[in-house]
């Protein structure tokens, strides 16, 4: 796979960011009836940037034969939000990178080609863009994703200065769009395709209750996802192994 870092001007947040991109090769890819490649946006977890997922795992070496584009961009702590105090990075994720995306590199822009996942505070992300715009993306995936995080901003997940900047009060994240649960149950009403989810947590993970109280509440709602749980904690030992479940269950033509 080729190995492209691009640094470029956002408009929507008026500063310079990054982002990791990994393309395959044509001798490696498989035969495809479209000459633009489908593509898998990766997010990051909390406290990393663009880089982590090509320094913590192999995911370049699992992907390689999978004719695959990868996007690893950058956000911060941010936690994939339009920020009450601080830029509107979820208006960036959803609406301005994946054209950006689509202007320097051949991906397609097809939903049946477009993916998303996630790790912790990126699990987050992955499952809010693909609840909230689930005519955009044919399977999201939340690997220990902060699922629940009305609940999180409620308790010890966050310090106040981050509360202030990123939700304004703690009061603003329950039932709004930045609320997985309120999204959750508008996805059950669409009445589109939707797309498919995979959803994993080790049983030792600290958001092992996040994740058992959004799979409830899915599951009330009809909403069928992928689950998967097993021994293991919030590190990358566990998400290096499950990422290669998650491209080997991605739709792929």
């Amino acid at each position: 796979m080729a190995w492209i870092t691009c640094d470029f001007y956002s408009e929507t947040l008026q500063l310079s960011t990054s982002m990791e991109v990994f393309l395959p090769q044509g001798s490696l890819m498989p035969l495809r009836s479209s000459s633009k490649l489908p593509v898998l946006y990766l997010l990051h977890g909390r406290g990393a940037d663009h880089t982590e997922w090509m320094r913590r795992s192999s995911i370049e070496r699992y992907a390689e034969s999978k004719g695959l584009a990868l996007v690893m961009p950058g956000f911060g702590r941010s936690y994939y939000m339009d920020m009450a105090n601080g830029l509107p990075y979820f208006t960036y994720l959803s609406e301005e990178l994946p054209k950006l995306v689509r202007t320097f590199f051949p991906v397609s822009g097809r939903r049946e080609d477009t993916f998303v996942a996630g790790i912790s505070m990126g699990g987050y992300g992955a499952f809010k863009l693909a609840l909230s715009y689930p005519e955009r993306y044919a399977a999201g995936a939340s690997l220990s994703g902060g699922l629940d995080l009305a609940s999180r901003a409620a308790g010890a997940g966050f310090q106040e200065s981050e509360i202030r900047t990123i939700f304004g009060r703690v009061e603003n994240v329950r039932g709004s769009r930045d609320d997985l649960l309120f999204l959750a149950a508008e996805f059950a009403a669409y009445t589109g395709n939707k797309p498919m989810l995979y959803q994993c947590c080790g049983t030792e993970d600290f958001l092992y209750k996040d994740n058992q109280t959004f799979r409830r509440y899915a599951d009330s709602l009809g909403i069928h996802i992928t689950y998967e749980e097993e021994p293991g904690g919030h590190e990358w030992g566990y998400w290096d192994n499950k990422i290669q479940r998650v491209l080997d269950w991605l739709p792929l033509p």
